[in-house]
């Protein structure tokens, strides 16, 4: 599968059926739900962009890596994902109360049971300005959950 079409698959994923991003090495990475993202073309490069709130484990990954990955899957891992999105690294081995095998890839981990992986160098980071945002999103999703940082980051890899 070439970028272009990597891309599409993340669009058309993540709203429905989620993703992982994961940050780090095989002995030491955290992975993390996803249903946010965008993929396009930014500085002639195509790009992969996710949002991590600070207080996730995964964020200190974020920051430390060079690469992130997103994972993609089909729908019977849904309440796999939905472990990974509520449980924290912090506490244990969240992938253990999983299905998932996680593998290790050049430049980050990925898991036997994904469909798709995009690699991605890191190439920006940037915490969202709530100033900026309209109220209804402040409401609806910030207030709760904590403004994000976006990470963005250009696709080095496609595995299918």
């Amino acid at each position: 599968m070439d970028i272009k079409e990597a891309q599409k698959q993340i669009i058309e994923h993540l709203a429905d059926d989620w993703g992982l991003l994961t940050a780090g090495g095989i002995e030491d990475y955290n992975t993390m739900t996803i249903a946010w993202g965008e993929a396009g073309t930014m500085w002639w490069k195509s790009v992969v962009s996710v949002y991590v709130v600070p207080s996730r484990h995964t964020y200190g990954y974020m920051q430390d890596s060079d690469y992130f990955v997103v994972s993609l899957f089909g729908s019977e891992h849904k309440d796999d994902l939905q472990i990974l999105g509520t449980k924290s690294g912090r506490d244990g081995d969240k992938v253990a109360l999983t299905k998932l095998t996680p593998k290790a890839i050049e430049h980050g981990v990925t898991f036997e049971e994904a469909t798709l992986t995009i690699v991605c160098k890191k190439i920006f980071q940037q915490p969202i300005d709530p100033q900026a945002l309209p109220a209804w999103v402040m409401e609806q999703y910030y207030q709760t959950m904590g403004v994000h940082d976006r990470f963005m980051g250009e696709i080095v890899d496609v595995i299918e």
